[in-house]
Order: C-alpha cells, then sequence, then structure tokens
C-alpha cells in the first residue's frame, strides 16, 4: 500500500516536474527570440553604420596620403638631398682653400753638379 502511495507521488513529481521544464523551454524561445530581433533590428544596422564609417576613413587617408603626404615627403627629400649636396660642395671648397700649396724643390743643376 505504501509503494503505490510513493509511485503516486513520484508520478505527481514527475508531472510537475516535466511541467516546469515546458514553461521554462517555453521562457527561453522566448527570450531566444528577441534576442534574434534585437540581433537583426539594432545590431545589423549598427554593422552597416560602422562598415560606411571604415569606408569613409579609408578614403580619407587615401586623399591625405596622396595629396599631402607624398608632396611633402618628396619635398623634404629633395631638399634634403640640395642641403647634403651643398654642405659638401662648401667642405670641399674650404678645404682646398685651407690647403697650403705643396712647394716642390727640384734640385739644379748646379746642387747635381756637387754630389
Amino acid at each position: 500500500m505504501w509503494l503505490a502511495a510513493v509511485r503516486d507521488v513520484a508520478i505527481v513529481l514527475l508531472a510537475i516536474e516535466s511541467i516546469v521544464i515546458g514553461v521554462l523551454l517555453a521562457i527561453i524561445m522566448v527570450q531566444i527570440i528577441r534576442l534574434v530581433r534585437l540581433l537583426r533590428e539594432e545590431i545589423a544596422p549598427l554593422l552597416h553604420t560602422t562598415q560606411e564609417t571604415l569606408d569613409s576613413v579609408k578614403q580619407t587617408t587615401n586623399f591625405v596620403s596622396h595629396n599631402v603626404v607624398d608632396p611633402v615627403v618628396k619635398v623634404s627629400s629633395y631638399s634634403a638631398g640640395v642641403t647634403e649636396t651643398l654642405r659638401n660642395l662648401f667642405t670641399i671648397r674650404r678645404r682646398i682653400k685651407s690647403r697650403k700649396p705643396v712647394v716642390v724643390e727640384t734640385p739644379s743643376l748646379e746642387d747635381s753638379r756637387e754630389r
């Protein structure tokens, strides 16, 4: 008799547990539907806007690179080359001017006869 009562209580508990699990599954399904809707309606446009912003930044950097950076680099390199060339020319000129003329003494005929 008591075994039948335990069996009946176990069946009732399993039925209640099944109902609770079903309700929890329904709640989870509703939450998943809300998440998908959130992703579709809010996150997708945000990603689209972000992609447009990145494209705009890429175009801006290309424009600045071609129209500002490249000419500045060329002018800087040319001016550095001209400056170094002028520095070398002036250094050579100074060295030439500061050199004392080398006097080469050639023996005279008289010196060669004495020997």
